[in-house]
């Protein structure tokens, strides 16, 4: 993605219109924060007066008002805190929500694109800065909009020309060096933004494929790559430590300077001369307001970041080809399915998957599709599945439109069988729940044993309940595979896809894998998708895709 496409006010409200739920809370901490700031002003202003007051001997401000105040600030700190926090922890539990959802329906729901690195700092890193947005951002920023107009109305009446002076060095501290250090942070944060994710991949690279690594003696050089990310981000965050040391030092010496200007008309000098007790306590008030948009010109710098983060966490909504209409009807029983005159392209500027695609699958025929990588075999699985949709012509179902049914109720009547069907780091019984959770532990078994991998499973110490690894681990290949086979089979679908079920397999148990397939899928719509065929496969009919089109191949 683009700089330009990554910056901008855009992703920031979309996130902000994702928190719609949580606006109540929001609203509340936000201000119980003004409050608090409220409180803290006026027991440093009334504490200030106070101590002058009692070295004059005059009293100028009552005990009561010091101490409602100073009891009003601990409180109202400590329950903003918990609101604000909480708020905020809701919020990015609803954005990682609405990312797994947008996830799961878009890249053809996971047939497409995204590496586990990228993902996983999208989903971690990206996802917590957005906390940023709120708590280093709004509620400080409502802050110093509270504690302008009390600064100058406090100096107002005092010194009209010290109130612009410390007008001035707030609004320079508060909003102009923030905004700077936001435009100037902002290519920074995006490198760090960038750079981060890319270690985060180069780590997962070394770890998923040590044992390619290994083998081919590649180690020194995969390290290398690793510890040149690690230095590129380590020196992206050094820029942005050094942006975030000078604006934080100009902003400092912003209230350093209105702290002078203060004692300059206490002392007459250029100012004033202004009473002392009222000197005192403009001193403490001016240092109270200052130290509390401290923390604005850090923020001004993670702007950037924050920015971006929220983009990217965004992008993930973006269809990787065009949306499939939601549909309200429910699915025909009847499976007989047609494409026609189906063309489809994943995007504008790329070249037609599909051009004038025709296809008839009787209810209950076995077919093949046939075809070279990246002709469009997983494509048609995608538009099956009603996660991606044509862009032209139409695919129907027992007669009726695809695009007008219920997507729900045509994946019921529609299961699939990938080349890389993932095996969970779970038990065996939870992943075959994964497609049936009411199934029973008998509906188990016998899912297993049509898979011809229950006898395995029996073999196991703990039976169904073996761990199974991250992907499989514990399990051959084959093996993995015939498991996956059985969470397909206890769905009760009509319709089955087969796509590239036996990639990765050895010839041997390629056969043994199809062959089992021939025996489990009777009366069933089996659709195998392939780049060739083993010869052991029972069809009706066979068609080869070339040029976007299908041509039938004598079966």
């Amino acid at each position: 993605m683009s700089d330009k496409a990554e910056g901008g006010l855009a992703p920031v409200l979309r996130i902000l219109s994702l928190w719609r739920a949580r606006a109540p809370l929001l609203i509340v901490g936000g201000v119980l924060s003004l409050l608090a700031v409220l409180a803290g002003l006026v027991l440093m202003r009334g504490a200030g007066m106070r101590l002058a007051g009692t070295a004059s001997g005059a009293l100028v401000v009552g005990v009561l008002l010091l101490r409602v105040s100073g009891i009003g600030r601990v409180v109202l700190r400590y329950v903003e805190r918990l609101v604000t926090h909480d708020a905020m922890f809701r919020a990015l539990a609803d954005v990682r929500v609405w990312f797994f959802r947008h996830l799961a329906g878009g890249a053809a729901a996971g047939l497409g694109f995204r590496r586990a690195g990228d993902l996983l700092s999208r989903l971690v890193s990206d996802v917590e800065a957005l906390d940023a947005l709120y708590l280093r951002i709004l509620v400080p920023l409502a802050g110093a909009c509270l504690i302008l107009p009390f600064l100058v109305l406090a100096v107002l009446p005092v010194d009209p020309v010290l109130a612009v002076v410390v007008g001035g060095l707030f609004v320079t501290g508060a909003f102009v060096l923030p905004l700077g250090a936001a435009l100037l942070g902002r290519r920074q944060a995006g490198a760090l933004t960038h750079r981060l994710a890319a270690l985060r991949i180069g780590v997962l690279d070394l770890v998923s494929g040590l044992r390619e690594i290994r083998a081919f003696g590649a180690e020194g050089r995969i390290l290398s790559h690793v510890r040149e990310r690690d230095a590129s981000l380590f020196d992206a965050q050094a820029r942005q430590a050094r942006l975030l040391a000078v604006v934080g030092g100009a902003s400092y010496l912003c209230g350093q300077a209105a702290v002078l200007a203060v004692l300059a008309a206490a002392l007459g000098v250029g100012f004033g001369p202004i009473p002392a007790v009222r000197a005192v306590g403009l001193l403490f008030l001016v240092v109270a307001g200052f130290e509390g948009i401290g923390g604005l010109t850090r923020a001004g710098a993670l702007a950037g970041g924050v920015s971006r983060a929220a983009a990217r966490v965004i992008s993930v909504g973006g269809q990787d080809g065009p949306a499939a209409p939601v549909g309200t009807r429910p699915a025909p029983a009847d499976t007989h399915l047609r494409f026609e005159q189906v063309g489809f392209r994943w995007r504008a500027d790329r070249a037609p998957v599909f051009d004038g695609l025709t296809l008839d699958i009787p209810a209950g025929s076995r077919v093949a599709v046939l075809g070279p990588s990246g002709i469009g075999k997983s494509t048609l699985a995608a538009l099956l599945l009603k996660v991606a949709a044509p862009t032209s012509g139409r695919i129907t179902l027992g007669g009726q439109d695809l695009a007008d049914l219920d997507s729900g109720s045509v994946r019921c009547r529609v299961a699939w069988l990938s080349q890389a069907t993932h095996l969970f780091a779970d038990t065996i019984r939870a992943n075959l729940l994964l497609g049936r959770p009411d199934a029973t532990e008998a509906e188990l078994w016998t899912a297993l044993d049509r898979a011809q991998i229950g006898d395995l499973v029996r073999s196991m110490p703990d039976g169904l309940d073996s761990w199974l690894g991250e992907g499989g681990a514990t399990v051959s290949g084959g093996q993995g595979r015939r498991i996956a086979l059985a969470r397909t089979l206890l769905s009760d679908a009509p319709i089955l896809i087969l796509d590239e079920p036996a990639t990765g397999l050895d010839a041997e148990t390629e056969r043994d894998f199809l062959l089992t397939l021939n025996t489990v899928t009777t009366g069933r719509t089996v659709i195998l998708i392939a780049h060739r065929l083993v010869g052991v496969e029972r069809l009706d009919r066979i068609w080869r895709l070339s040029d976007g089109r299908a041509n039938a191949v004598a079966a």
